[in-house]
Order: C-alpha cells, then structure tokens, then sequence
C-alpha cells in the first residue's frame, strides 16, 4: 500500500504539471498546433482518439486490477471493510449529479453531463495529499483510496450503461467468447501473463466495435486474470495480477495518464468571458464537484458514524474528514473522460473542460487547506 500511494502521489503531481502545461500551451502562439495534432489522422482515428480510446484502455485494466485485488486481497475484502467506503462513494456520486441536474438539467441537451462530476481522480487526490506529508493520518489516506476505487466502479458502470448508443449484437458475441477464454485459461491455472494479454487485446478490439467504449475492455479484461492471495503479506511474486499491476502502474501512472492530462486539459480562454464561465454547464459541473462531492462523501461518513453502520477512519478528526471529503471533488481524469463521451460538439467540451478544471482546483485548494489547518489543530 505504501509502494502504491508513493507511485499515486508522484503521478498525481505528474498530471497536475501535465495538465498546467497543456492550459499554457493552448493559450500561448502553439495553441493552434496543439490543437491540429491532437486532431490529425493517424491511421483510422485522430490521436486524440488513440489517447483516449487505445492509451486509455490500460488505465482502465489497470483501475480493474486495482478493483479485483482491493475486493479479493485488499482493503475490500470483507464486507465490514466495504461498508464505509462503499455508502461514502454512493453518496459522492449521487450528490454531485443532483446538484448538476439542479443547475444545468433544465438547459436542453446538458442533462446529458449528469455523470462527469461523479468520479474522483486518486491521482490527483493523493498527490494534493502528498504535499501534506504525515499530517494527514494514515487511515485518511487509506480511505480516500478506497473512495476512490469504489467511485471508479461506478464510473466503469456509468460509461458502459449511459454511454453506449449503437451496440453490434456479433461484435459483443466475439467479445463474449473472448471472455470465455480468458475464463478458461483461469480455471485451467494458467499463469503466464502473455495469453491474458494476447486475449485482452482481442477484447479492445471487439468491444471498440461493439459499439461499447473501448476503454470498458480493460477492466472486462482485469476480472479475468489470475490473482494469488497474500492478504497481511507483501505481493505474491507467483501471483500473475499482482506481477501485471506492479509492471503496469509506473507506465500509466508517469506516461499514460500525464499524456491524457495533457491532451484534454488544454482550452483556449480566448474570448471567453465570466457570462461563459458562468453558464449552465461549466457551473453545473463546477458546483457538482466542489458542493456536491464534500456533501456526499461527507454526509454519508458522519450517518454511518451516527447512526453505528460503520465507524469513521481511525485517528482522524472530524475536520481532517471534511478536508478528505473536499479532496474527493478533485474529479479530473475521470470527469474529463466522461465529459468527452457526453457531448460532441467541442463548445460544450470546453465548456466541461473550464468546469471541471474550476471545481477540481477550488476542491484541491480548498481540501489542502483544510487539512493543513486541522493537523496544526492536532499538534496544539
């Protein structure tokens, strides 16, 4: 858990220099070639799409290996484990998309965006965390892990159910035996790597042409490879998911995921004026993320606590709670991938870009501040 928090951290302050450079570039003189090659043709798809339809596909076996080895030999293993985290990210998650309904439903064709402040980015939350050092308790860190991860499921979830229009019944039967080998290979006892991921590939393949997003193979993928207990223990070196999550990690965490940042955080805020930012969308998704999420997650971590369904994180108070809570609302990754799935037209994009980017950086303000404040509470 600490080799994966220390690798969260430093990829999380990766992504918050990738995603700073990419807004200075797309308002600098290179805005333009910035944003022709992200749109230029490479083979059948812009590189935009290869980013976050082909790149993106191992961030997301790489969120299902998480899923899997947290709920068979992790922090979710049991259901007392579960309980917390889990009523904590549903009421993070619904939260945020009532108060976007609330401002932006009404406008034709946004309620639409209802999901894109549901998620919260671990990256980014753990690296605003990291810069606090041990002020933060550990049992804070583990929690907002596991909020985390629990919230990724539902966003896996949201993109497969609220944005799948088209489906191709051949293109998921092939997916669908795909899976049945990679089933087989398990049951079998198969341990090496390279048949997994021979499969898995064919698994992108078919559900890109299923009409399913691509990037759900991944995780499809991750449910199906091997995993070798070690609860209490270090990682079971024989233990084939946990050998591919260690090999994978470092290459999303410090290529994949700062390439997306830096490929989608990019908006030009040439002409753009405080009537823009303040419209239904940006505000919506804004207000979903730094209202909603601290809401949600906190709301449902004092009920728990109040009314003896699960007990709050050891060691932390009350305030260090909140400030976690806050944190929660840094929703980058995620929300600027589902806000890309939700809309098409590039002016609404941006619209999600500007909001997202609002609400994540006023919760990581926000949330670093709070915490900083309560452990200088603590040591008084």
């Amino acid at each position: 858990m600490r080799h994966f928090l220390h690798n969260e951290a430093a990829g999380g302050i990766l992504l918050m220099g990738a995603a700073a450079l990419a807004m200075i570039v797309a308002n600098s003189p290179l805005s333009e070639s910035y944003f022709h090659t992200l749109h230029a043709k490479v083979g059948p798809l812009s590189l935009a799409h290869w980013i976050n339809d082909g790149l993106m596909a191992l961030f997301f076996l790489l969120v299902g290996l998480e899923i899997k080895r947290e709920f068979v030999d992790g922090h979710l293993a049991t259901w007392s484990d579960r309980l917390l985290p889990s009523i904590a990210a549903i009421g993070g998650m619904a939260l945020p998309a009532i108060v976007y309904l609330g401002i932006a439903g009404s406008t034709p064709g946004l309620a639409r965006g209802w999901a894109i402040p549901a998620a919260t980015d671990i990256a980014f939350a753990i690296g605003v965390m990291a810069l606090l050092g041990k002020r933060v308790p550990t049992s804070l860190k583990l929690f907002l892990t596991t909020v985390a991860i629990v919230d990724d499921m539902g966003a896996v979830a949201i993109i497969a159910l609220a944005y799948t229009s088209q489906i191709s019944g051949l293109a998921l039967l092939a997916a669908a035996v795909v899976m049945g080998a990679m089933f087989i290979l398990n049951r079998v006892g198969v341990r090496m790597l390279w048949p997994y991921l021979a499969l898995a590939f064919l698994l992108w393949l078919a559900v890109l042409l299923s009409g399913v997003h691509a990037t759900i193979a991944g995780v499809l993928a991750a449910t199906m490879v091997p995993i070798q207990r070690s609860r209490g223990a270090p990682d079971d070196e024989l233990s084939p998911l946990h050998r591919l999550e260690h090999g994978l990690h470092p290459w999303v965490a410090f290529g994949i995921i700062p390439i997306f940042g830096f490929a989608n955080a990019g908006v030009s805020f040439a002409g753009i004026g405080i009537e823009h930012i303040l419209a239904p969308l940006p505000l919506g998704v804004a207000a979903g993320l730094f209202v909603g999420k601290q809401l949600g997650v906190f709301g449902a971590v004092w009920a728990c606590d109040r009314y003896h369904i699960a007990p709050k994180p050891g060691g932390a108070t009350w305030l260090q709670i909140y400030g976690t809570a806050l944190l929660c609302g840094i929703g980058f990754t995620m929300s600027l991938f589902i806000g890309g799935l939700a809309f098409a037209d590039p002016l609404l994009v941006d619209e999600v870009k500007i909001g997202v980017l609002g609400g994540s950086i006023l919760s990581a303000l926000a949330g670093f501040i709070v915490l900083r404040f309560a452990a200088n509470s603590v040591r008084r």
